[in-house]
């Protein structure tokens, strides 16, 4: 979990990605093709290179509502293309915004200290938006929230989350190395969305800048990686514009820790 402008999915990583509970395994087996060799890393960049970010203005629940159901739907165009040439079925997901935490989703209530979850059980992103998040709605970190939960949906589209989910035989630590890989692979699909779009949004470099750094500073957690390491898989999405650069599975140990 992260600060509250950056918190991901943190506190509800157990129940939205691993529903199961955790066997003590043997020696940890090598990560399945789904995961890395997935086809959705060969489909290049991200085909939309334009998306128009409605206003919002501070402590606008309504209008940070509508900004982000503008977003997914850029999300939608640019990720349907992308699932599809994958040789996946694409569906859009469903979007629900709340006001504060421990609203009910089909993942359980919403938990504390999260942002947003998305719930592979019925593709739905939650959205908390709380005084936190709005006092600085034009910052980057409504995009970049919804862009990164929106690459869990493009997880669960393309096979890779039911992989995760299924616990059986896995250890603690191999648990906590699947969960880290899944949150950092979100993130950096979130940076490959945001990066392709860039040069539509006309925003100046230091706002981008200005989420890295928020993510750099941040803390170190087991079920999402190291602060670094974060800002570092959003920055690298960002530069590459595609999910081909997102392939956490295949990455050294010491980049998804």
């Amino acid at each position: 979990m992260r600060s509250p402008l950056l918190a991901i999915i943190a506190a509800a990583a157990a129940c939205v990605l691993f529903t199961g509970t955790a066997h003590a395994g043997t020696a940890a087996a090598p990560f399945k093709p789904v995961l890395t060799k997935n086809a959705i890393y060969k489909t290049g960049k991200i085909g939309l290179e334009q998306c128009a970010e409605q206003p919002v203005q501070r402590d606008d629940l309504d209008g940070a509502r509508v900004y982000l159901e503008f977003l997914v739907d850029c999300l939608n165009t640019a990720w349907s293309e992308q699932v599809t040439k994958a040789g996946f079925t694409f569906s859009k997901p469903k979007l629900e915004v709340i006001a504060k935490p421990g609203a009910p989703t089909a993942c359980g209530s919403f938990p504390e200290g999260a942002q947003a979850i998305y719930c592979p059980k019925n593709s739905k992103i939650t959205f908390l938006l709380n005084p936190g998040i709005l006092a600085e709605p034009t910052e980057l970190f409504l995009m970049e929230v919804i862009a990164h939960e929106y690459g869990h949906h493009v997880q669960n589209l393309t096979g890779m989350l039911k992989v995760v989910d299924d616990l059986r035989g896995k250890s603690k630590a191999r648990v906590y190395d699947e969960s880290r890989r899944v949150e950092l692979q979100a993130e950096c699909l979130s940076g490959a969305f945001i990066g392709r779009v860039w040069h539509s949004l006309g925003r100046r470099d230091f706002d981008f800048k200005y989420i890295v750094e928020v993510a750099q500073d941040g803390f170190d957690y087991s079920t999402h990686g190291k602060a670094s390491n974060i800002a570092w898989w959003l920055k690298h999405g960002f530069d590459a514009e595609s999910p081909g650069a997102c392939n956490t599975w295949s990455a050294p140990k010491a980049r998804v820790a």
